[in-house]
C-alpha cells in the first residue's frame, strides 16, 4: 500500500508551495491558519459522531470553537507547552490585533489568538500529532467532550 501524504504536505506538492521559514510569519497570520485547522478539527471529529443537519452540527461546533473556550484550554495547557511554543502562544497572545471577538472579554480574546497562534504554528511545521494531543489533552483537563 502507498504510504499516504499529509494534508499540508498534500497542499504544498498539489500547489507547488515554496518552504517558509515559520518563525518568520507573524504571530496573526500564524493564528488565522491556527484557527482555520482548529475548527477543521473540532469539526472533523463532530461529523464523525454525529450524522446531524448542519445547523445541529454548527450549535455542536461552536460549543468549542469559540474565544471563551479556547482561553480556558490554552489556561489548562500552559504548563505543559515546551518552551518554543510558550514564545509562539506569547508572541500570538500579545499580538495587536484590529478585531476584536463579539461574545468575549478582550483578556479571552488574546488568549484565543495566541492559542490559534500556536495550533497554526504546529500545523505548519508538521507537528500533527502534538496539535491534536495538546487539543486532545486541553479537553480531558477541563472535563470536555466532543
Amino acid at each position: 500500500m502507498e504510504e499516504s501524504l499529509n494534508l499540508l504536505e498534500t497542499i504544498k506538492q498539489q500547489f507547488d508551495c515554496k518552504e517558509v521559514d515559520i518563525r518568520a510569519y507573524s504571530p496573526l497570520t500564524l493564528a488565522y491558519i491556527g484557527d482555520a485547522i482548529y475548527d477543521l478539527i473540532i469539526r472533523t471529529v463532530v461529523v464523525e459522531r454525529a450524522n446531524r443537519s448542519a445547523n445541529k452540527l454548527h450549535k455542536m461546533v461552536i460549543r468549542y470553537v469559540n474565544a471563551g473556550t479556547q482561553a480556558k484550554m490554552i489556561t489548562a495547557l500552559e504548563e505543559e507547552l515546551t518552551e518554543e511554543e510558550k514564545t509562539v502562544y506569547h508572541r500570538g497572545r500579545n499580538a495587536k490585533s484590529y478585531t476584536t471577538a463579539k461574545n468575549a472579554s478582550i483578556a479571552d480574546y488574546r488568549k484565543a489568538t495566541g492559542l490559534e497562534a500556536l495550533f497554526g504554528y504546529l500545523y505548519l511545521c508538521g507537528e500533527t500529532d502534538r496539535l491534536l494531543s495538546l487539543v486532545r489533552r486541553a479537553f480531558e483537563k477541563l472535563g470536555m467532550e466532543i
